[in-house]
């Protein structure tokens, strides 16, 4: 199980575990809650192993993003997600330097931030060594 496993359901909150793909969708589980939905195959769904970040000279995939954040923080939770947007960009710098700030907004930075404290949560750091050595 990598990071290609863990999803974002556009409209739901939060991060959910892929469980099983049907004809009609997927069952996936709610990393917040731990309960089991079926998501329509007409959902937007993310991976999060297919989502990058933009920087001035190229995309940066998630997992690199999550490794800085793991190696900043020490692999604690990072700040909140309802920070002022100065703290939040501010935070992403000293994470990622050269971030484009002109296609990465506050939303994406706040998304970003909350993913990687439910993955603290959840004890789901170890998927990004995982990802890395399937690859």
């Amino acid at each position: 199980m990598g990071l290609s496993t863990v999803l974002s359901v556009a409209g739901k909150p939060g991060l959910f575990k892929l469980i099983a793909q049907n004809k009609g969708g997927v069952i996936v589980e709610s990393l917040l809650d731990g309960k089991r939905t079926s998501i329509p195959a007409t959902a937007n769904v993310s991976s999060l192993g297919d989502i990058a970040i933009y920087t001035y000279d190229e995309e940066v995939p998630l997992r690199e993003v999550f490794k800085a954040m793991a190696s900043v923080t020490e692999g604690k939770e990072a700040i909140g997600h309802k920070s002022s947007k100065d703290e939040l960009e501010d935070f992403f710098g000293e994470i990622l330097p050269k971030f484009d700030q002109e296609r990465v907004y506050a939303s994406d930075i706040k998304k970003v931030v909350q993913w990687f404290n439910i993955l603290v949560k959840n004890d789901l750091l170890t998927l990004l060594d995982e990802q890395e050595a399937t690859e």
